[in-house]
């Protein structure tokens, strides 16, 4: 059985057809680089969602989640360095007017440099463009995107303006009305969701009566990503050895939803944040080239400091355990570190590596061909598809009642339309990995058959054995 290579166009056009992903605002020509999850997309994006919350905070007793508002109070961003620092390198296009950071727009050209087998010439780009990031030299980033004659992707020209920092924050207006004093009610949509836990950090800790180490986790919607992120508090002088844990559990995780060790790297930063000693990211190689999908970050005390001296609120916490010299140590400032995964990008990770065009030859020397999302049984929208063979002889009576058992514990479709293979077929495109058939010898002898999707193996098993079974292959 042969697997055609992945075409991202391919894999675009499929989310669509199949109900992942719509083009936002299709009906008005759309929304440039702005898409909506469709039904599949949706409850696929909500499973690895709820996949990463029972693993981090279910299955580990010294984490826990919360749910911070969107909205905070103007001086976090001011205590947390996101007023004065959160910003990045940007350059405009003069003729397509598209605004492009800087170093995703040199490292595209890396990347084609990289599929020409201009391995020398890649490597050399992307080591001068950390060193120029690294000290903020703009004007030689502007020459080394003119030098290499780097393009715009809709323009095709290379008319650039000069490459200007630009701060990330969304700025809105709190209250009924705007006041006529832009200090009174200017607030700014969170930039990352990590704050909220900074805050809240004692609130935590004290009702949940936490020891450190402890973990807080969060998942929701930052203002320039959708991101999930989780914070490790920890003593200081430990933070290293967490950093250098959380890197390899992270890593093991990624792999658990099945992507292939080899398409996932370490990535140092070269230029670290304000806030941190110490950062790394996880990329993984998407069709389009090696990419960011997770970050980790030794923040140390930064945060914790920051926002208690702004707000004149102790953050400390009290150990009686830890001692220095013999005697206890008591308060002090816990360090943190920090994970924080794309959840867009893992969304489109695991489409990436589940999508397959598959051909082979029959045993009677014929073609036949199927094209298979094969999205981990744990996280597929839709873990079961039940089908009577027929819409008569008292079959769909039987698979409707199979379809009552079933719903309520995992989701479950159900068809009519079409013979047996055409709606195989489409259960594999949508990404189904199990089918259970209901025919004649059901009535007979109590059995149905089920269908893997990966395998295209069909067993016949107990009609009263179906939930018990799936419930064991979707098993988190």
């Amino acid at each position: 059985m042969a697997n055609e290579s992945n075409n991202f166009s391919e894999i675009i056009a499929h989310c669509k057809e199949y109900g992942y992903i719509f083009p936002s605002s299709e009906i008005y020509d759309g929304l440039s680089a702005v898409y909506d999850y469709g039904q599949n997309g949706a409850q696929l994006k909500k499973n690895i969602r709820d996949y990463w919350w029972k693993s981090m905070t279910q299955l580990h007793e010294n984490i826990v989640g919360i749910d911070a508002a969107i909205f905070m109070h103007p001086l976090t961003w001011k205590a947390s360095g996101h007023v004065a620092s959160f910003s990045d390198p940007m350059i405009d296009n003069k003729d397509s007017k598209k605004r492009y950071r800087v170093d995703h727009l040199i490292e595209s050209h890396a990347d084609k440099l990289a599929l020409e087998g201009k391995k020398e010439e890649e490597f050399a780009l992307l080591k001068k463009m950390n060193e120029l990031l690294a000290v903020d030299d703009f004007t030689s980033l502007k020459t080394l995107i003119d030098e290499n004659k780097i393009k715009c992707e809709i323009s095709g020209t290379g008319n650039w303006t000069d490459v200007r920092q630009f701060n990330l924050m969304f700025s809105t207006e709190f209250g009924s009305t705007a006041s006529d004093d832009e200090g009174d009610s200017k607030i700014y949509l969170r930039p990352e969701t990590a704050q909220g836990i900074f805050v809240n950090f004692l609130n935590v800790q004290k009702t949940g009566r936490m020891k450190i180490p402890f973990g807080i986790a969060q998942t929701g919607k930052a203002f320039r990503n959708e991101i999930v992120a989780r914070q490790f508090i920890f003593r200081p002088g430990t933070e290293m050895e967490w950093y250098n844990y959380w890197k390899a559990e992270r890593m093991k995780w990624h792999e658990s939803l099945g992507i292939p060790s080899e398409k996932l790297r370490f990535h140092d930063h070269v230029k670290l944040a304000h806030y941190a000693n110490a950062a790394v990211d996880i990329e993984f190689e998407f069709p389009f080239g090696f990419k960011e999908l997770e970050g980790i970050h030794s923040r140390t005390d930064f945060d914790l400091t920051q926002h208690q001296e702004l707000s004149k609120k102790k953050l400390q916490y009290f150990d009686n355990d830890l001692k220095e010299d013999g005697k206890p140590v008591g308060n002090y400032i816990p360090f943190v570190v920090e994970t924080s995964v794309g959840l867009d990008r893992l969304f489109l990770t695991v489409i990436s590596i589940a999508y397959r065009n598959e051909k082979w030859t029959k045993e009677d020397g014929t073609e036949d061909s199927r094209v298979v999302l094969s999205i981990p049984a744990k996280i597929a929208p839709y873990k079961l598809a039940i089908f009577p063979l027929i819409k008569r002889d008292g079959l769909p009576e039987i698979a409707k009642q199979l379809m009552a058992e079933c719903k309520q514990s995992f989701y479950t479709f159900y068809e009519e339309k079409d013979n047996i293979g055409k709606r195989y077929r489409r259960m594999d495109a949508i990404g189904t990995p199990f089918c259970v058939t209901v025919d004649h010898q059901t009535k007979e002898d109590g059995t149905v058959t089920l269908r893997d999707r990966d395998t295209m193996i069909q067993e016949r098993i107990l009609l009263t054995d179906v939930k018990e079974i799936i419930m064991d292959k979707i098993d988190l």
